[in-house]
């Protein structure tokens, strides 16, 4: 998750729990969309912006012809950790780098994809120049946002729980990035200055979430994102109360069996001259 704010933050337990409560609940739908995205492209080499725990790039390694090069980068260190320790089920290079800086050569990619991930990086614009910066001509650059956060039923039920808990000052993690970049024209006028002459295909896909149980959608929001700094942040005891109420309020909305939610994602493909 590449950005000077979120490295720091997807630390400590966050990569843990993110990995065994956030992934299933929430990223292997759009995981296994964006890696037949890429199959569609038929790549010899491909770059990985922001891989985090690696659901992307283990669904890439299954996908893709063995003798694909697959590349996986991201900015924090422990969440490349957490990765390489699940592994995938081929030979993957991993390997810490800022999406903004990126230490690769001109025109070295088929394919750059990003799993929502560049709504953490904190200059877009570059980061999105250094996508194409190494792509080869006409290559892809393919990745997804998330939308609003009301479209977003699991999110939106534990932010509401939460947030009388969080600081009135400024929004929360939440709204404040992963559901931040939702603008299609937005992204569009930054795809352009990033040199990205043609206009990106943005199409909205929505996805279904589900769990066991009410709390594992609270456990992963609470404690499996940087929410949990800024729970944490307001005192001791305020994540178990925090994590409580949203068990609370998953189950009050969706039942004390195994639960269902809709998601919603924007999914945009670009290329490069």
């Amino acid at each position: 998750m590449p950005s000077s704010e979120s490295s720091p933050l997807f630390a400590g337990s966050i990569p843990q729990f993110y990995a065994q409560y956030l992934v299933p609940i929430l990223f292997e739908p759009y995981a296994a969309d964006l890696a037949a995205r890429v199959a569609v492209q038929r790549p010899t080499h491909v770059l990985e912006l922001a891989a985090g725990t690696g659901v992307l790039t283990r669904h890439l390694a299954q996908i893709l012809p063995h003798d694909v090069t697959i590349v996986a980068t991201d900015l924090s260190q422990p969440m490349l950790d957490q990765a390489k320790t699940t592994g995938a089920s081929r030979s993957v290079e991993w390997r810490q780098a800022d999406a903004q800086r990126l230490p690769f050569a001109d025109q070295a990619f088929d394919v750059v994809v990003c799993q929502f991930g560049v709504m953490f990086f904190p200059d877009k614009v570059l980061a999105f120049s250094e996508a194409r910066r190494v792509l080869r001509p006409h290559g892809q650059f393919i990745f997804n946002v998330w939308d609003r956060v009301e479209e977003n039923e699991f999110t939106d039920t534990v932010l509401q729980a939460v947030r009388p808990l969080l600081s009135s000052d400024g929004s929360p993690f939440l709204t404040r990035i992963p559901h931040g970049y939702a603008d299609i024209s937005v992204i569009q006028a930054d795809l352009a200055l990033a040199g990205f002459t043609r206009p990106p295909s943005v199409t909205t896909v929505t996805a279904r979430s589900r769990a066991d149980a009410p709390h594992l959608p609270a456990v992963a929001l609470c404690q499996g994102t940087p929410m949990r700094n800024e729970l944490e942040a307001q005192g001791p005891d305020v994540l178990q109360i925090a994590t409580e109420r949203a068990s609370a309020a998953m189950a009050a909305r969706f039942g004390t069996g195994a639960v269902e939610g809709q998601l919603q994602a924007l999914i945009v493909v670009t290329e490069a001259e």
